[in-house]
Order: structure tokens, then C-alpha cells, then sequence
């Protein structure tokens, strides 16, 4: 059996953690199951989706791959993070950081994706092919997060830029490392979480204020 390129074999990969970070982030609501019972689960979930199907003898993860085009290296990586939280107990990632995080890429998919379906005079993807201004505002941004003592977003980026560099996807665009539709809805759904939590514990009532007072 002849092994795909590495780019398709990367890219299925990715896929398959995805889905293991979603199946171990269902698990959470099961309180009664031990952390022996989750890797055994997960290493048969992540062996399950390389099952060969179909006239063609493909694996799974081909016929997913056809419906969620490859993931983005960042969408990968917070995926083993979660992974890594929930197998091994590391610290939960605060909550700074993941607002940050997912504010960045709301604004960045709200740039991007409009533009690139031709919305406008200017496309947000063309710069993604090597241009000096993305990769200067890409610096600048990382720093300004790194001054102000979030490391997870400038983190991402470096992961992203690294693979970029090796050319470890099938598209060669510096877009499409750092962020895909998936992500972007998560980011989305985030920030629009955070805001509704925001402000429903501004404007609950005060159960000082609500208590009647002593006589």
C-alpha cells in the first residue's frame, strides 16, 4: 500500500485530531468516566477514521476531508491543546487568552472572507502569497500581544508561519495556515458567547440591592 504525499498524509492527520478533540470535549459531560477510559477511547476513534471504505478503499478521513478542506495549523494545534488539558490535567487556557484569541480571528475572517468573495476593490487573500506588509503586520501584532503578556495568539502565528515556510499544506497561501472557516465560526461563536456573558452579569440584578433590608 503506496502512502499519500505528505501534504495529504498532514492534512488527514489534522482532521482526525480535530475530531478526537471534539469526541474528548463530549466526553467532558460523562463525569463518571476515568482517564484510562478516555485514551482508550481516543486512540480507537483515532484508528477508526484511517478504516479504508468505498470501491476506491479510502480512508475516512478522505470523505471528511472532501466536506472540511484542510484545517488550518492553528484550528490543529488548539485542538491538541484541548487534548492535552483533558488527558494529562494541564491548566485550563485562561480566559484573557481565549478572548483575545478568538476576537483576533473574528476580525481577521470578517476581513478576509468578505473580500475574498469579491466584496470590494481590495482582496484580503492576496496578500497570504508572501507579501512584506502581511508579514510585518503579523509582527507587529504578535508583539503588541506579547508586550501585553498574552503568548498563545503570538505562539499560533509562529506554528503557522513555520509551516507555511516548509510548505507542509497543499496551499501555498499564509491564509490558509492561520485560520479556515471552521475556525473562524468557532471565533465567532466565542466572542458572541462572551459578549452575551458580559453583559448578562452587568445587568443582573444585584442580590445586595434585591434584599430587603432588616427592620
Amino acid at each position: 500500500m503506496l502512502l499519500p504525499p505528505l501534504t495529504d498524509l498532514l492534512a488527514l492527520v489534522g482532521i482526525d485530531l480535530v475530531l478526537c478533540a471534539a469526541i474528548l470535549r463530549l466526553l467532558d459531560r460523562q463525569r463518571d468516566i476515568t482517564q484510562p477510559t478516555r485514551w482508550v477511547v481516543l486512540l480507537a476513534v483515532f484508528s477508526v477514521f484511517w478504516i479504508p471504505m468505498g470501491a476506491a478503499q479510502l480512508p475516512v478521513l478522505a470523505f471528511v476531508r472532501g466536506v472540511s478542506s484542510d484545517l488550518s495549523t492553528t484550528l490543529v494545534a488548539l485542538a491538541c491543546l484541548s487534548m492535552g488539558r483533558r488527558l494529562s490535567g494541564w491548566p485550563a487556557m485562561a480566559r484573557r487568552e481565549g478572548l483575545a484569541l478568538s476576537v483576533a480571528l473574528a476580525v481577521a475572517a470578517a476581513v478576509l472572507y468578505p473580500t475574498a468573495l469579491g466584496w470590494g476593490d481590495w482582496d484580503a487573500y492576496r496578500p497570504g502569497w508572501g507579501s512584506f506588509y502581511m508579514l510585518g503586520t503579523l509582527l507587529a501584532l504578535s508583539t503588541v500581544f506579547w508586550v501585553k503578556g498574552l503568548r498563545l495568539l503570538p505562539a499560533l502565528i509562529g506554528l503557522a508561519l513555520l509551516a507555511w515556510t516548509l510548505g507542509l499544506m497543499e496551499s501555498g497561501n499564509l491564509w490558509d495556515y492561520l485560520m479556515d472557516p471552521w475556525l473562524a465560526i468557532w471565533a465567532v461563536i466565542h466572542c458572541t458567547k462572551a459578549g452575551a456573558t458580559g453583559v448578562w452579569h452587568s445587568y443582573r440584578p444585584n442580590s445586595r440591592a434585591t434584599r430587603p433590608l432588616p427592620p
